[in-house]
């Protein structure tokens, strides 16, 4: 049902991907053409800033974009997962990394979709889906990252407000973020630390709340990320997310979101990557013939092809059951591991036949083997993914 991408025609054949319809389809050739006429133009100029332009989130808005899966009702657009999946592969297609929309829509927003009350949803999630307001999420601490239950950040209540103090690091979009989910530790004397984590809305133009220095990055330069530094930031109690004492429960239900999008991402740039090397290689001469034409090039290509496609496989099978709902935290943390190691894999593969071209910068392969390192970092590490799916194996 869905047309492959021009470049992709070799490698997906059209209408072999049938989790998508007919409307989706017209939706995919849409989202298409602004990433690449409006988007991947200006990758280099976000990259050279360290930062998206505010501007293009709210052009994303305008092109409805943003918020794609949050439902109608509560003022996102509407779609299905499988809907804001296209935008993800679409922006892996054209080699958009910026701005970083999955953290925005895909992981930001169904905290509030699900979990925040009314008044909540009425104030953040229409400027959310406009990109009048870009959001961040601020969980990883200098001693907390896969480990969430080390975190030190604190909220602690004063009269009918809380007050937080703490710090967080490698925040995405923490730069341009107007509003960030702070994870904090509201009950410090549980034994469980799980037991003691709540989620808060912050402003960022709450006193107290202070932007530290967009960090410079080995990959994915035209993402801000960004320390965030909390001083005594006062906040009602209006501004608590969830549950009190619930938000470690909170993030652990959202994580599949989190790390199967990471995964869609992977996949994608899997097969962009492929692509662009097919056809560097049947243009690139030595020896009097094109580099295509030697066997173990040839058979660098018949493994990397046919490792996509199994990773393709059951990525789709991963989106179709998330879609209805069917998708278990084990399938998320095998997909996210399985496609960011691929992902690593064929792009140093792929700039090896790309040869010193490759090592060059302004080539999107040089970028892509930056940027594909950290797939197999944030979301969890594959580390703890491989944890996660052990236990299911292990326990009795």
């Amino acid at each position: 049902m869905r047309p492959a991408p021009s470049q992709m025609t070799n490698l997906l054949d059209v209408g072999s991907r049938s989790i998508f319809d007919v409307d989706q389809d017209m939706f995919r050739e849409q989202v298409r053409k602004f990433m690449r006429d409006r988007l991947a133009p200006l990758q280099a100029t976000f990259e050279e800033q360290g930062q998206p332009d505010k501007s293009i989130w709210q052009e994303m808005g305008a092109q409805g974009l943003l918020g794609v899966s949050t439902p109608a009702e509560v003022g996102g657009i509407g779609g299905t997962f499988l809907d804001e999946a296209i935008v993800a592969e679409e922006m892996s297609y054209a080699y958009c990394t910026s701005p970083a929309m999955a953290v925005h829509s895909t992981i930001c927003m169904p905290y509030l979709t699900h979990y925040g009350t009314k008044e909540q949803q009425e104030r953040y999630i229409p400027a959310m889906t406009a990109g009048d307001c870009v959001a961040s999420v601020g969980m990883t601490e200098p001693d907390a990252g896969s480990d969430l239950q080390g975190m030190r950040t604190t909220a602690r209540k004063d009269g009918d407000d809380w007050v937080i103090n703490g710090s967080k690091i490698y925040i995405t979009n923490g730069w341009l973020t107007d509003t960030c989910i702070v994870c904090a530790k509201t009950n410090p004397d549980v034994k469980r630390a799980a037991h003691g984590v709540s989620l808060f809305l912050v402003d960022a133009d709450t006193p107290g709340f202070h932007k530290g220095r967009k960090l410079k990055k080995l990959g994915l330069k035209a993402q801000d990320t960004a320390e965030l530094f909390f001083e005594d930031v006062r906040v009602p109690k209006s501004a608590l997310l969830g549950k009190e004492n619930g938000g470690f429960y909170q993030l652990m239900e959202q994580l599949g979101q989190e790390r199967l999008i990471i995964a869609v991402h992977s996949a994608a740039h899997c097969e962009a990557m492929f692509e662009d090397t097919r056809t560097w290689v049947k243009q690139r001469k030595a020896f009097g013939k094109t580099i295509a034409d030697l066997q173990t090039v040839q058979h660098k290509l018949a493994e990397t092809k046919t490792s996509i496609a199994v990773c393709r496989a059951f990525i789709d099978q991963c989106m179709d059951l998330h879609n209805n709902g069917k998708l278990c935290g084990e399938m998320a943390s095998m997909a996210k591991y399985w496609a960011t190691d691929l992902e690593n894999k064929v792009a140093a593969d792929c700039l090896q036949l790309h040869g010193g071209w490759g090592f060059m910068w302004e080539t999107n392969i040089a970028k892509s083997y930056a940027d594909a390192r950290v797939q197999t970092i944030y979301g969890g590490t594959n580390e703890i993914m491989k944890e996660l799916i052990a236990r299911n194996i292990v326990k009795d």
